[in-house]
């Protein structure tokens, strides 16, 4: 899979259908057992960029991800910056709606889900026997909501996952949390593929409403949103972004990440 070297993290130069055809083969290699298990994706945007500069372990994880996606308006305008390719950020929602798809029509698919609370993991459940009800749910995991998981309570997780025994694992933590804790445990994981999705939980639970058709084409999604959740998400929107651009332009006048 194309990739570009944006302030250090490669990150996918493709479009999304290629993307999501790539990991279908992907899962299909692993079947085969001529691939290692389990390979993940994780998304790339202003703000887990920034929040990585003074996390080791964050720019670590995301930059072991198997694929890195541009999920977010500025990873766009940072690859024009830097003379490359990428000209439509691919987010978590993209990548499950469509992966879920094609895995509803293929059928004799497993998931998993990981992260949120137990509320709105039952709305997901519910939600995705209608929308792909050829894709068995093999469990769900609410884990406490702190920073930082106690050992007994990450084997916990980990046991949960293996016990239902999965083909894939969707993470609906926060970032950069639910990275770490990817790169932290994938060796321990008896899954096929992992998907980094955060916010995608709450999206596809109606939790949080995604922006309109409009706002998405034209690279705004995140202005509604900023309107919903002035202040979680003021200092991505004021902060992050333009402290992201700048690191950007430093690449590209000086070569240098």
């Amino acid at each position: 899979m194309k990739h570009e070297n944006i302030l250090g993290y490669p990150v996918a130069a493709v479009s999304s259908e290629v993307c999501v055809d790539g990991i279908l083969k992907r899962i299909g290699a692993t079947v085969e057992g001529s691939a290692p298990l389990p390979f993940w994706l994780a998304c790339l945007n202003p703000h887990s960029a920034r929040m990585a500069v003074t996390d080791p372990a964050a720019e670590k994880a995301l930059k072991s991800a198997d694929i890195l996606i541009p999920d977010g308006i500025g990873v766009v305008i940072a690859s024009q910056i830097l003379g490359g390719i990428i000209r439509e950020r691919i987010t978590g929602s993209d990548i499950f709606r469509d992966l879920s798809r094609k895995l509803n029509d293929q059928g004799n698919t497993s998931y998993f889900l990981l992260g949120s609370t137990e509320e709105t993991l039952a709305v997901i459940k519910a939600r995705l026997t209608m929308d792909f009800p050829r894709i068995r749910l093999a469990g769900s995991y609410s884990p406490p909501f702190k920073e930082v998981f106690g050992e007994a309570e990450n084997q916990l997780m980990i046991e949960a996952v293996n016990r239902a025994a999965p083909d894939i694992l969707w993470v609906g933590m926060t970032a950069p949390k639910q990275e770490k804790w990817i790169h932290r445990n994938k060796g321990k994981l008896n899954v096929k593929f992992i998907g980094a999705v955060g916010a995608v939980f709450d999206f596809y639970a109606g939790n949080v409403k995604r922006s309109s058709p409009w706002f998405l084409e034209h690279g705004l999604e995140w202005l509604p949103r900023l309107l919903q959740e002035p202040r979680r998400l003021w200092q991505r929107t004021f902060v992050s972004a333009p402290l992201f651009l700048l690191r950007v332009l430093r690449q590209r006048i000086t070569g240098k990440v």
